[in-house]
């Protein structure tokens, strides 16, 4: 007998017992819909939540395994052992020993995430006493992307459990939820552990670490610094890298967000699917690069000086910044969440626009963490329902007036 039959006569043997939704969780995770309709009315459509749910984390999985490659390159080049690389397919990024080190450092946080987050969701299938919900299939493949490469997994632990309760559960689980979980566990990892979430070390392996052996007295090793670009044009500095170390995405950064280049094959792929929306992709992309002409305008202007601190910033051309930082990934795998995102087509150019937008506006002005993106999805997250209000309002008012207008 498979898996799959056990699973079943598990089922059958517990039904109506306290641990009833835990078999029938488990059952509905590894294989299908707990129940399907096979007769009666009823749209007839290949997609649920669980294929929509993989054909995402399809999309995730170039990044995931750049992010690998990207996570040795950078150490041993922060080492000095190796040279940069010259382009995407340069002989120094695509070795053996860089992804062995990759993947040493991030298949730990992938496990970690879905362990500890899917243990949660079973734990709340069984107190609630309903399916398990595999909304949590696409989380637990983002949040490693959006972490640094070092920080501690009891860290991560702790902030996925908080992410899935307070983020999602409390408000009713899948599809019930106001606010993107991935984005809530960053969020609590940057509010709780900000020295594990920003500066010029966590960003590259084995940089936290070689800075506690100095500190304790190891004189023979010198310091690695791995400053993001978005880290050295806060602080005004000149940074070192090309556009198209940019675009290809090797530069320090979280695991699976630099890559633009692999960031944008996915958003073609969930556009061509149906999953991802383009309008809120689009949008989102246009309020970010109206709010950095505003900020090349007032340079221009010569309002502010190079001795402002926010000048580093402001000067970028308006067009790079969706090519540093993480407003690309966000646009395309967190903005786009059904759940948290607007309804409406009307809705979904504001709240993608205005998350682009204040996106750059928290990049200039935060002095403490020089990304804005997903502090402006969760804030829009929050404004999501109330813009969808409003253009339905719209909609009525409009409707309402032709019907006078033909009545008359």
């Amino acid at each position: 007998m498979g898996l799959k039959s056990n699973l079943h006569n598990l089922k059958e043997k517990y039904k109506g017992t306290k641990m009833a939704p835990a078999f029938n969780a488990l059952h509905t995770f590894l294989y299908l819909p707990n129940e399907t309709t096979h007769n009666g009315t009823h749209i007839k459509a290949a997609d649920d939540l669980k294929r929509t749910m993989n054909t995402v984390i399809m999309a995730l999985i170039p990044c995931l395994i750049f992010g690998m490659f990207n996570a040795g390159y950078q150490h041993y080049l922060a080492l000095g052992e190796i040279e940069a690389s010259n382009g995407f397919l340069g002989a120094t990024f695509w070795t053996m020993d860089n992804f062995i080190v990759g993947l040493t450092q991030v298949l730990p946080l992938v496990v970690v995430s879905y362990g500890v987050g899917l243990a949660v969701e079973f734990l709340f299938a069984v107190i609630k006493g309903h399916e398990v919900e595999e909304g949590y299939l696409v989380t637990g493949m983002l949040v490693p992307l959006i972490v640094p490469v070092d920080i501690p997994l009891w860290m991560l632990a702790v902030a996925v459990v908080f992410g899935v309760v307070i983020g999602k559960e409390v408000f009713g689980g899948t599809g019930m939820n106001i606010l993107n979980p991935a984005l809530t566990i960053r969020a609590f990892l940057f509010f709780a552990y900000p020295t594990w979430m920003s500066g010029d070390k966590v960003w590259v392996h084995g940089a936290v670490e070689r800075d506690q052996m100095i500190a304790a007295g190891a004189d023979n090793l010198d310091a690695i610094s791995g400053e993001t670009i978005l880290g050295s044009l806060a602080q005004n500095n000149a940074v070192d890298y090309s556009v198209w170390d940019m675009f290809w995405g090797l530069i320090p950064g979280s695991v699976g967000e630099t890559s633009k280049f692999l960031i944008i094959i996915g958003a073609l792929f969930l556009i061509f699917t149906k999953i991802g929306s383009w309008r809120i992709i689009l949008s989102t992309l246009i309020g970010a690069l109206t709010m950095g002409l505003i900020f090349n305008g007032v340079v221009s202007a010569e309002w502010i000086g190079e001795s402002s601190k926010f000048y580093g910033l402001m000067n970028v051309p308006f067009w790079q910044h969706l090519i540093i930082g993480s407003i690309l990934f966000g646009a395309v795998y967190m903005a786009t969440d059904p759940v948290t995102a607007s309804q409406t087509n009307k809705g979904k150019w504001i709240y993608g626009f205005l998350i682009g937008f204040i996106s750059i506006m928290i990049r200039v002005f935060n002095p403490a963490y020089p990304e804005g993106v997903f502090l402006a999805i969760l804030l829009m997250n929050v404004f999501a329902p109330t813009i969808d209000h409003y253009v339905v309002q719209g909609n009525v008012k409009r409707r309402m007036k032709r019907l006078k207008v033909k009545t008359a």
